[in-house]
This record gives C-alpha cells, sequence and structure tokens, in this order.
C-alpha cells in the first residue's frame, strides 16, 4: 500500500463534507488534530521512557563491572600483602639474604659494622646519624 497523494485526500475531504456537513467538519477536525496530538505525546512518552530503561541498564551494566573490578584489586592486593612465592632475580635474593642475616645479628650491630647493604631503612638511617 503507498502514501495518500493529494487526490485522495481530497477526495476523503469531499465524502466527510458530504457525510457531515459543512456546520460539523471543524468540531470533527479538532477531535482529530487533539487524538493526534495526544497519540504523539504517548508514543514520545513511551520512547523516552524504553530509551531511560536502556540508560539505566547500561549504568548497571557499568556499575557491575565496576564492582568485579574492585574486588579483583582488593583480591589481588590482599594476595600481594600476604608472602607469595615470586620470581625473584639473584639481587633480590642477596638482598632478602642480607636482610635476614642483619635482623639475626640486631640492629644495633648495622650501625656499628656500617653495612652498605640494601637491608632497609635502619641503616641508612643509622649511616646519616654518624
Amino acid at each position: 500500500m503507498g502514501s495518500l497523494g493529494v487526490p485522495e485526500l481530497l477526495m476523503i475531504f469531499v465524502v466527510a463534507l458530504l457525510l457531515f456537513g459543512p456546520r460539523k467538519m471543524p468540531e470533527i477536525g479538532k477531535s482529530i488534530g487533539r487524538a493526534l496530538g495526544e497519540f504523539r505525546r504517548a508514543s514520545n512518552d513511551f520512547k523516552r521512557t524504553i530509551e531511560e530503561e536502556v540508560a539505566a541498564e547500561e549504568i548497571r551494566d557499568v556499575q557491575r563491572e565496576v564492582q568485579s573490578s574492585v574486588a579483583e584489586s582488593r583480591r589481588v592486593l590482599s594476595g600481594a600483602s600476604s608472602p607469595s612465592p615470586v620470581p625473584s632475580t639473584g639481587a633480590d635474593q642477596a638482598s632478602r639474604d642480607q636482610a635476614t642475616r642483619d635482623q639475626a645479628r640486631g640492629a644495633g650491630s648495622d650501625a656499628e659494622s656500617g653495612c652498605g647493604g640494601s637491608g632497609g631503612g635502619e641503616s641508612a638511617a643509622g649511616g646519616s646519624a654518624e
């Protein structure tokens, strides 16, 4: 079915004029205009409601993603605070070994010996205090 052209609209107008008369035509036109306006408002409200629901669902999806990312970050951070076997370089292992020996000897012997190793902040602070 095609759209209505000018000849078809003229024919509808003439038939309506003959059926309802010239006095009723303005009232019928107003009624049709109000009905079309109400239909347009209702369809716009429906469209707006659908768009709002879609936007709200997108927001909920993003919120879920953020919450899962935060949970994953917390899980990673809590795992990082507990000692875990991490492959290390030889220098890292030597540094940890030196720190363990320093702790076994005590902090006082570090300051006296003047160890320059990376045993921690105590030896660096002790060296600058002398």
